[in-house]
């Protein structure tokens, strides 16, 4: 069974943030958000606003699409 988009969202964000040896907490720190919002987004919990994917994808140095063709794979990073 496929996961949803908010699941997929999540794993790929947490392999790209673990890829960079950054904690959750200093993610949220990069992004103004706290840090469990970001564990919600990495655990799927979370539907992410536009506003939050950018805050997410510029802590991470990496651009939206960058981070959407990887959800798209369908296995993250």
């Amino acid at each position: 069974m496929h996961d949803n988009i908010i699941t997929k969202y999540g794993q790929t964000i947490r392999a790209l943030r673990q890829s960079r040896n950054i904690s959750q907490e200093q993610l949220a720190d990069l992004c103004g958000l706290h840090r469990t919002y970001i564990s919600d987004v990495e655990l799927g919990k979370r539907n992410v606003s536009l506003e939050n994917i950018d805050r997410i994808a510029s802590a991470l140095n990496i651009s939206i699409s960058e981070i959407f063709l990887e959800v798209e794979k369908d296995e993250g990073i």
